[in-house]
């Protein structure tokens, strides 16, 4: 059974997550850890790709969450959707290399009014409604991975107990 968890920016990338995508026609679950190979001379994985002026005609993925968070200043923010209802992250995955597990990266858009004071960047939320689109190529990107209208989120300041890694 899937469940929708908060999104720590901050967690270790070696923590596996469940993502949705299409094998073969079907829509499969599987964990895979976050953070796609580094390029040549880099040293860290990268996590985020940004979506802006771009096509991913091939191994897109959803990235089921309840909440996500971010550092801003030295304090941590939650954000979530002000229905309640959980959300997809539109996301990317990469089969395993010699050196390399299969792994994902999530995708970037400007942050929504709602997320712009905190930070100026966000990862591209689908709504439950809109989901299938991404992975089924139905929707133009650069129509599909918009920033959610302002007010869309709820922003809560976590105190430092809650401050805590919460992938699962």
């Amino acid at each position: 059974m899937m469940s929708a968890t908060p999104f720590d920016f901050d967690a270790p990338l070696d923590t596996l997550r469940i993502i949705i995508r299409r094998d073969r026609g079907d829509v499969e679950m599987v964990k895979l850890p976050w953070g796609l190979k580094p390029r040549e001379g880099d040293s860290r994985p990268f996590t985020v790709i940004r979506a802006e002026d771009r096509v991913f005609p091939d191994h897109r993925c959803l990235v089921p969450a309840s909440e996500f968070r971010h550092r801003s200043q030295g304090k941590s923010y939650s954000f979530s959707l002000v229905s309640g209802d959980f959300f997809y992250f539109a996301g990317i995955w990469r089969p395993a290399s010699r050196d390399w597990p299969e792994s994902y990266a999530i995708l970037t858009t400007v942050a929504n009014d709602d997320v712009a004071p905190y930070h100026d960047r966000q990862m591209a939320v689908l709504t439950r409604d809109r989901r299938m689109a991404w992975l089924d190529h139905s929707i133009a990107e650069g129509e599909l991975l918009q920033p959610q209208p302002a007010g869309s989120y709820r922003v809560k300041r976590l105190r430092a107990a809650e401050d805590q890694p919460a992938l699962l």
